[in-house]
């Protein structure tokens, strides 16, 4: 399938220009104009047909972008895609879901072909590689993350780098001095998620201020692989007193194992969890945790998508300040 990157390249102009010429939306030289046109025709480029009526028109439809890769715990993201609905509902807009797990190609074809006026992308990664893209388009962009480079960019998501930080020091507060961090898996962390990395600075520099011995463990998405970190993280030599969990897919079983090895919480073993308020209530020990706000997100991140619609603030980066929940599944270290 051409793509309007195909276009741009052929005419040799950039993205952003070939869709200024398909919306009207900016006006381009006739010389420039007539170029990007005899390349849609030569490579049989075929935008929404209706592109140039709708120029000065709304679709009342956000994109929201969210690879479905198979590490993502879905009912966490179905958390955010939930309150993007609702709130995009309030302004009378409509979502359209984009899940391929690719560039920022798909993303173009749609903002072309007038199916979306703004867009939002999930799943962001440090050195995510559609961010040029993203720069590109001519409409509002906003990420839920924030990737190394964010200048320009609007951003909203938990404040990561101090929920790592602040975890550590509720643990080393209560006296523990060995913690084992139950983390993401290894694919996320390989892909350079920007949540998961900022997650692991902060619980490392928090350890490093306070002098305490960290053991992390990228644990997979199943039973077998949690057994499998628990034995390692377990093991004598190590002292472990004290866990934090950043990983919702085996959140559930944490509790259950530490038990089948004899391991009581909090007497024995202290955890400690990242993950939705309502999931950390519902264990066999209710975990004290620090809630990841997936519907105020959603909603903040929304609500940006409609002041840049209409025009009314610059980019910025907004992080939401962790939330500690203590419910008993922490104590003084034994």
């Amino acid at each position: 399938m051409i793509t309007i990157k195909d276009v741009a390249k052929h005419a040799g102009v950039s993205v952003s220009t070939v869709s200024y010429v398909l919306s009207g939306k900016r006006p381009i030289s006739r010389a420039t104009s007539h170029r990007v046109r005899r390349s849609i025709r030569e490579l049989g480029f075929h935008p929404h047909a209706g592109a140039r009526a709708l120029a000065s028109s709304r679709t009342n439809v956000l994109a929201l972008v969210v690879p479905l890769r198979t590490d993502l715990n879905l009912p966490v993201i179905m958390r955010f895609v939930s309150s993007i609905v609702t709130t995009a509902r309030a302004h009378d807009y409509d979502v359209l879901l984009l899940t391929k797990e690719a560039d920022a190609d798909e993303v173009h074809r749609v903002i072309a072909s007038s199916r979306a006026d703004a867009v939002l992308v999930m799943d962001v990664e440090a050195r995510d590689p559609r961010i040029p893209a993203l720069r590109e388009l001519t409409v509002p962009v906003v990420l839920i993350g924030v990737p190394a480079e964010a200048d320009g960019l609007d951003c909203v998501d938990l404040d990561f780098t101090a929920s790592g930080a602040r975890m550590l020091a509720h643990l080393a507060d209560l006296g523990h001095r060995s913690v084992g961090l139950i983390g993401s898996p290894p694919a996320v962390y390989e892909r350079g998620t920007g949540y998961a990395t900022r997650f692991l600075a902060g619980f490392g520099e928090g350890a490093r201020r306070r002098g305490v011995k960290v053991h992390v463990h990228p644990c997979a998405p199943s039973y077998p692989a949690l057994s499998e970190c628990l034995y390692d993280l377990l093991r004598p030599d190590r002292a472990v007193t004290g866990l934090v969990v950043h990983n919702e897919a085996v959140l559930g079983d944490v509790v259950l194992e530490l038990r089948r090895r004899g391991r009581r919480v909090p007497e024995d073993i202290s955890v400690i969890a990242l993950c939705p308020d309502a999931m950390a209530a519902a264990q066999p020990v209710p975990l004290t945790s620090i809630s990841i706000p997936a519907e105020e997100v959603g909603a903040i991140a929304v609500e940006t998508l409609m002041r840049g619609l209409a025009g009314e603030h610059p980019p910025e980066v907004r992080l939401l300040a962790p939330h500690l929940t203590e419910r008993g599944s922490t104590a003084a270290r034994p």
